[in-house]
């Protein structure tokens, strides 16, 4: 008997650090519910787990992901204390190139596409061509961690800053449905269009490494913590923007408790959170 076809997604995944480490489980659980993704938008991690995935080599890269230790994760960090960052981000691009080499957009199999932002005007860069670390590299230069990108007149920083959910940017297929992975603390009601306040989001600073939580304390209320504050606000009310000027037809806000934007050593237990929850939501959905 002819199978049936699967049923096409475009996905859009969001901003957040090692939190996006969600975006794993979450597109496999798409995979393993008969879904197939044919179409990817991120920002900053979303554009980093994203384009990877939409290079074929997700599975490769997820274990090396899965392996890191704080030891690993130290190592990777290329310190640059210079007036605008601490950490340059080589390290980190060129360990990721080892696994998969670098590649066009334009050639890679699934349509992707990822977002930075322009510092010195505000707005919002889109990458549907040219090299595919490049842009994984500007999408993913927080502000004050990574050195921020020159390219021609610009400077790009994180994605987030513009459109940390690009659901206006991705791809979209005849018959496709729209699917959104988020990790912020609000919940998207699609009945109504409506959200429902979540907790207040913890400075990232504040949750750099929970072994050394004590020791940030100091931090909790100095210039740089409250930036970071200031730009959570900023892509909270970015990405709720996003949500009523492009309602997705699957949405997952990922519950990831204490895992926080730097639990860079916790890649597998985040995934199978995203790929848990994600299976949940789709049980309500036919295909």
């Amino acid at each position: 008997m002819p199978t049936s076809p699967k049923q096409k997604v475009a996905l859009v995944l969001a901003s957040g650090g090692a939190k996006g480490f969600a975006h794993i489980g979450a597109i496999e659980a798409l995979e393993e519910c008969g879904y197939e993704i044919t179409s990817i938008a991120g920002a900053s991690m979303g554009a980093l787990i994203g384009g990877i995935y939409a290079a074929g080599g997700l599975d490769k890269v997820k274990e090396w992901m899965y392996d890191l230790t704080n030891r690993d994760v130290f190592n990777l960090a290329d310190f640059t204390f210079n007036s605008n960052s601490f950490l340059k981000g080589e390290r980190v691009m060129d360990a990721l190139k080892a696994i998969v080499p670098d590649c066009l957009i334009e050639d890679l199999p699934i349509p992707y596409c990822a977002v930075a932002t322009d510092l010195k005007t505000g707005s919002e860069v889109v990458f549907s061509s040219g090299s595919l670390y490049d842009a994984i590299r500007a999408s993913i230069s927080i502000p004050m961690v990574f050195t921020p990108v020159e390219q021609g007149d610009m400077l790009l920083i994180d994605g987030a800053m513009s459109n940390g959910l690009p659901l206006d940017r991705v791809a979209r297929t005849e018959g496709d449905v729209l699917v959104a992975v988020n990790l912020d603390n609000y919940e998207w009601d699609d009945e109504d269009n409506s959200q429902q306040e979540g907790s207040i989001i913890p400075s990232p600073l504040r949750k750099l490494s929970r072994k050394i939580q004590a020791g940030l304390d100091a931090l909790s209320n100095n210039y740089i913590s409250l930036t970071y504050d200031t730009l959570l606000v900023l892509m909270k009310r970015n990405t709720e923007m996003a949500l009523r000027l492009t309602p997705p037809d699957i949405y997952l806000n990922v519950n990831l408790g204490d895992y926080g934007f730097y639990d860079y050593d916790e890649a597998e237990s985040i995934a199978r959170l995203g790929r848990e929850q994600m299976k949940g939501v789709l049980v309500g959905h036919t295909i």
